[in-house]
């Protein structure tokens, strides 16, 4: 799969058309949505296309001059587990690094387990923990330093 994906910077629109089509996400983020939050920001919308079509994508934009935030991220069901998370976290990071970023922040929860993982393993650490009666609902704030 990894030479029939093609990772680029793409535009709002693809990123919520990937969006809309994320079972875990009860409400999907709309136009209005991204618009609010990026507003005036530094941003990069990385998407992943197979064959001309987005299927995956990971957004963030800058907090202040050193820190990105790694905002939102997914992948199309029927194209998980074939490396595209993975190829887009590489991605944004080597964007983060010739932008001159010393740090990525980025925030998930206990029940995207796999996301959590894969945080960990590129070495983000956590950084702080936001309780929730619900286990599932933790919230999860990790940071990566760069360079």
């Amino acid at each position: 799969m990894q030479n029939e994906f093609e990772i680029k910077s793409s535009t709002l629109e693809h990123v919520l058309e990937v969006e809309a089509q994320i079972p875990e996400f009860g409400a999907p983020k709309k136009a209005d949505d991204l618009e609010k939050r990026l507003a005036n920001a530094k941003m990069l919308p990385l998407v992943a296309y197979h064959r001309g079509k987005p299927i995956a994508y990971k957004l963030g934009y800058a907090l202040n001059e050193d820190t990105f935030y790694s905002w939102l991220g997914a992948v199309i069901p029927a194209y998980r587990g074939r490396g595209i998370a993975r190829a887009l976290l590489l991605r944004q990071e080597a964007w983060c690094e010739a932008e001159g970023f010393s740090a990525i922040e980025v925030k998930t929860m206990n029940q995207f387990k796999t996301m959590l993982q894969m945080l960990i393993s590129h070495d983000y650490h956590i950084v702080s923990v936001k309780e929730n009666a619900d286990p599932r609902l933790v919230k999860i704030r990790c940071r990566k330093l760069l360079g």
